[in-house]
């Protein structure tokens, strides 16, 4: 499928992992909402992009994705300003396990909140033309870690949600398929963030052994994640598809054996 005049809205998308993905879908021709909390990282980002890709094709909106008027209110400046939205990315995430309600609202909650209303503005049972949905999970949602157990908890809850609503919306006709990418280590501020005590509190003291997971299990860099998102956006008979990204195996798919009565 092409992806010339499409639209996209990625959250988290001034950096990291969001940050690749934009990169991607702009270089398909797509048009890009870039929603992020840093302002100061968003607007240096819009500059970029608009230098290599042109004024217009991307806008910045600065965003707390745990504020849900906020959220609705940047699902709409995206379609006010481009006229449609035929992807969405539900990126944003943080790692603090010291603040784990904010964990959880982030990291579940706004990917909930996103999916909805991403329906909203998609969905054919509202009259529109379908479209396509990727929440970012993690590995973590296979291999725990004493280190983040909540946010552990975040990444479980995000791929059972989007495995079940892929499900409702094949069997609701909506069309729009809903998939979930689960990366391993990924080279970005939020991989450096659980040195830090004020976001790990007192599991902070399992730094050590979460680092030699880093060294055993290898880091990857946000390009290919950001492949492999594109190859969830393109392949149209990907719905309820688990994509693992990791070191060892590169881009592959978590397969499920059926439940036995």
């Amino acid at each position: 499928m092409s992806l010339t005049e499409k639209v996209a809205l990625v959250t988290g998308g001034a950096q990291g992992i969001g940050r690749a993905v934009v990169q991607s879908l702009l270089q398909s021709s797509a048009k890009v909402a870039v929603v992020d909390l840093n302002k100061t990282c968003g607007e240096e980002c819009k500059v970029q992009l608009d230098a290599e890709f042109g004024e217009g094709s991307s806008t910045f909106i600065s965003c707390d994705v745990s504020d849900g008027d906020a959220l609705r209110d940047a699902f709409q400046r995206t379609v006010d300003t481009f006229g449609r939205l035929d992807i969405v990315i539900n990126n944003a995430g943080i790692n603090n396990e010291k603040n784990w309600e904010k964990t959880i609202q982030v990291n579940l909650t706004s990917v909930i909140k996103g999916t909805y209303l991403a329906l909203e503005h998609m969905s054919k049972e509202y009259g529109k033309e379908g479209g396509i949905i990727i929440n970012v999970s993690s590995m973590a949602a296979f291999l725990h870690s004493p280190h983040q157990p909540v946010y552990t908890a975040t990444k479980h809850g995000v791929m059972g949600f989007t495995r079940a609503m892929a499900d409702a919306s094949s069997q609701g006709n909506y069309g729009v398929r809903i998939n979930v990418l689960c990366p391993g280590f990924v080279d970005t501020p939020l991989l450096h963030s659980v040195e830090d005590e004020n976001n790990m509190g007192k599991l902070v003291k399992f730094k050590d052994e979460f680092k030699d997971s880093m060294r055993k299990f290898g880091v990857l860099q946000p390009s290919l994640i950001a492949e492999g998102m594109m190859m969830l956006i393109l392949d149209s008979n990907l719905n309820g598809a688990v994509m693992k990204i990791t070191c060892s195996k590169g881009i592959h798919f978590h397969t499920y054996e059926p439940m036995s009565a």
